[in-house]
């Protein structure tokens, strides 16, 4: 949602790996055949159209075909791009059945290619960028909604420290946490004032509402960051678990309802197209976890706080010649219309 709505086509399957992103194939290829059982070459590399966090890359070989993610190279704000928390996650959702790739290996040694990575299973299936579905059915386009949600439902009904996560983050305080970690990390890659975002540092803090449980998160629940099954409206495996910690399960919530906000289902025609509503998109989740839904101002107020942060992080690293995808100018330059959307939502929560 960070990078607004795009096209399936242009950010579906591979690349050949741009010039910026080489690795040492021969050095890769060797780890691989210590360290992931059942490995077997020769490996040839490619790049994923899409993402721009942390690089992501297709390894194929003969028998089967795997995902690498790694840092990327060069400066990094304090605390981002932990891959090493993501294979920790994955791994650990895993063995409970969770929707996600297998995790195969870690390495957090620089030298084998620049960078900290790990490995895992590559889930063939379907990606979908825009949430309108246009090339589906209404009967699968419900189908679709209803699975994608019932899965988040899901990983937040897991007890942490029962699937053996009980250390991935600190249990209390989450929205004060994050208000203060996003604020750091906008403040280290500061590259304009913004009074809108000034007004946000000092009021969010002021108004944290009360955290009620504490659940897996996965900070940025959307579409397109999970494979459905190549047939069936089934989600088959969640991705990009960088922005996962324990925290607020109102966080995952709120910023998947507020997706019913945003460019693509903002004006979209709901029963036209057989979408669940924002509320009965609710409901579909509420049914699950038996939670209830907040005064989603305050929430939508953080959620688009955060992404005007995340955007702000890919324009200083633009900045420091670190940004990882020619569409990172285009996601710096909505932190602006962010900061101000989310400085709307916190006048409707009683911010003056």
């Amino acid at each position: 949602m960070a990078e607004g709505v795009r096209n399936d086509e242009e950010f579906s399957g591979t690349k050949p790996v741009e010039e910026r992103h080489r690795i040492d194939e021969v050095r890769l290829h060797d780890w691989m055949a210590q360290h992931v059982e059942g490995f077997q070459g020769p490996l040839t590399v490619l790049q994923f159209k899409g993402g721009q966090s942390n690089p992501t890359y297709r390894l194929n070989t003969p028998s089967r075909s795997y995902v690498m993610r790694r840092k990327p190279f060069g400066k990094l704000l304090p605390s981002a791009h932990a891959v090493d928390r993501e294979f920790r996650v994955i791994s650990a959702l895993g063995k409970q059945g969770f929707p996600v790739a297998k995790a195969c290996a870690l390495c957090t040694d620089n030298a084998v290619i620049g960078a900290a990575f790990y490995i895992m299973s590559m889930e063939e299936g379907r990606v979908f960028w825009d949430p309108t579905l246009p090339a589906q059915p209404p009967a699968t386009r419900h189908a679709i909604f209803k699975d994608k949600i019932e899965t988040l439902a899901k990983l937040h009904t897991y007890d942490p420290q029962a699937i053996g996560l009980g250390e991935f983050g600190k249990p209390g305080n989450y929205f004060a946490r994050q208000v203060d970690r996003w604020t750091k990390q906008y403040r280290a890659s500061e590259t304009q004032h913004i009074e809108e975002v000034e007004k946000l540092i000092e009021w969010l803090p002021r108004t944290v509402p009360q955290q009620e449980r504490v659940s897996i998160v996965h900070g940025d629940y959307r579409l397109d960051n999970m494979i459905f099954h190549p047939t069936e409206p089934r989600v088959i495996a969640v991705l990009d678990w960088e922005l996962s910690t324990l925290g607020d399960p109102m966080a995952d919530f709120t910023y998947l309802l507020m997706q019913w906000t945003m460019p693509g289902l903002a004006n979209a025609d709901f029963r036209a197209l057989n979408i669940p509503t924002l509320e009965e998109a609710a409901k579909i989740y509420c049914d699950v976890t038996g939670s209830a839904v907040p005064d989603l101002n305050w929430y939508f107020s953080y959620n688009l706080f955060r992404l005007a942060c995340i955007t702000q992080g890919i324009a200083g690293r633009i900045r420091d010649g670190t940004a990882a995808s020619a569409k990172a100018k285009e996601s710096a330059a909505r932190t602006v219309p962010l900061s101000k959307a989310s400085w709307g939502y916190a006048q409707k929560a009683g911010a003056v």
